[in-house]
């Protein structure tokens, strides 16, 4: 399980890997400005393990409706939503080094280099007093997750995935219209073949751990979200 500290932490912070971390499961973190680029500094914070953080990793395809239900999870549960889409979004119109390579991984539909990723939503996880974490449509691979487990030392406590079929997914992406760049037929094919190619193995990983607990994301928002209550008062219990 994830246990880690960040309500000590008020600036933003950018992650710092040394095997002396790996070694004692702590992170390694630099401080820079609010809004700053990502830019790797001289250590500064060891961060030690907190007994009240937990993290769910939220998977499924594009269009499963992940965003609507993390929305409903936070409004009832009181968890923080952190999007690894919109975190890169975000860092792709900055003025950042990583800015224009995540702009044309996107266009492309491939994934972006999971150390920057991770960086990413290791920069959140650091920035409030809110301790249980929502990590939307991330690990998108099993090198996404083994960097994640190799940097953190640790596991998500648990999995939510939204099973829903591809026809559905088409359709509800090219209706959405939200002016996203990604939001097209070429590359929401290109999304898809890659969802299918590397994020089942990591959907399959986590089923055989025993953590993962599988959605159908077929029907109304407040019928998929009856499904998620159930998941998350289970889960209470034990974490």
């Amino acid at each position: 399980m994830l246990r880690r500290t960040t309500a000590t932490l008020k600036s933003t912070l950018s992650l710092h890997i040394t095997k002396e971390a790996s070694k004692h499961n702590v992170y390694h973190f630099h401080r820079f400005t609010s809004g700053s680029p990502l830019h790797f500094q001289e250590k500064e914070t060891v961060c030690p393990r907190h007994v009240d953080t937990v993290i769910a990793f939220v998977l499924g395809g594009p269009g499963s409706g992940k965003g609507t239900q993390c929305e409903k999870i936070v409004e009832t549960f009181g968890f923080k939503h952190l999007s690894a889409g919109d975190l890169l979004r975000k860092e792709m119109v900055s003025d950042s080094e990583y800015g224009s390579m995540i702009l044309d991984t996107i266009r492309e539909g491939k994934i972006v280099p999971s150390a920057v990723t991770v960086k990413l939503i290791l920069r959140e996880l650091a920035s409030g007093d809110n301790h249980k974490f929502l990590i939307d449509g991330f690990p998108r691979s099993e090198e996404n997750r083994m960097a994640f487990e190799r940097i953190t030392g640790s596991e998500p406590n648990f999995v939510l995935f939204f099973d829903c079929p591809e026809k559905e997914m088409v359709k509800r992406v090219l209706s959405r219209n939200q002016g996203r760049i990604d939001d097209n037929i070429e590359t929401m094919k290109k999304r898809l073949k890659i969802f299918e190619a590397l994020n089942l193995p990591v959907v399959d990983y986590y089923a055989k751990k025993g953590k993962l607990h599988k959605i159908n994301a077929v029907g109304t928002e407040d019928e998929v979200f009856e499904q998620v209550r159930r998941v998350f008062e289970q889960v209470s219990t034990v974490t």
